[in-house]
């Protein structure tokens, strides 16, 4: 006899749940309170702040940065590796797991939106959902106001445009942009190689002239 799936699985598989049961609204409610208290935290507070996200968040690495204010459905789901930057009115809907690798750069406004809704009237406005896995790479930027759909993998090293609705994956070394997104090209090794240009000390001249 096949064992019954609780609705807790059934979002970690991908399949319809009922998530206005108590069990998910209690979960809900845990993260809305400690992304209150980080909201209205003092900005200046590094320390505190840091240390409600470790508490909200599933995993997380050694250095990172999320800015006032941020929003996310349950927060468990959520992983961020080392050296992350997520600007202003960040949103995460984590009904499935959300995780970043190292290195990850993302804009104002930015939403990931593991969570939708089944096209049956009947079912939707009973509140049933499915969740899909969001999953970002090393070395990503991902500009303002940029939505990234259920099931989305980003690669590594790749550069998502301003407005972008990001509704497929997105393959390592590419540069995408658009809605829907696309890739408009490939990111040549060589321009990694000239990451110096950019870190050298500028002449008043060279800044005058926008020579850098």
């Amino acid at each position: 006899m096949i064992p019954m799936m609780t609705e807790k699985e059934k979002a970690a598989a991908g399949l319809f749940y009922d998530s206005a049961l108590k069990f998910f609204e209690k979960e809900r409610h845990r993260a809305k309170n400690l992304y209150h208290k980080y909201n209205t935290c003092k900005p200046t507070n590094f320390k505190k702040r840091n240390k409600i996200i470790k508490k909200l968040f599933g995993k997380t690495g050694k250095k990172f940065l999320i800015e006032q204010p941020f929003y996310c459905d349950y927060g468990y789901n959520i992983e961020i590796g080392n050296n992350f930057f997520a600007n202003m009115n960040c949103v995460m809907l984590d009904g499935a797991k959300i995780k970043f690798g190292n290195n990850v750069l993302i804009g104002p406004n930015v939403g990931f939106y593991g969570t939708g809704h089944p096209l049956d009237i009947e079912l939707r406005n009973s509140f049933i959902e499915y969740s899909y896995p969001i999953t970002v790479g090393n070395n990503v930027w991902i500009g303002g106001s940029v939505s990234v759909r259920p099931g989305v993998t980003i690669g590594d090293n790749v550069v998502i445009g301003t407005g972008s609705v990001v509704t497929r994956d997105i393959p390592s070394n590419s540069i995408a942009y658009g809605n829907p997104c696309r890739v408009v090209r490939k990111i040549d090794p060589e321009e990694v190689k000239l990451k110096e240009k950019y870190f050298k000390k500028l002449t008043k001249e060279e800044f005058k002239n926008g020579i850098y």
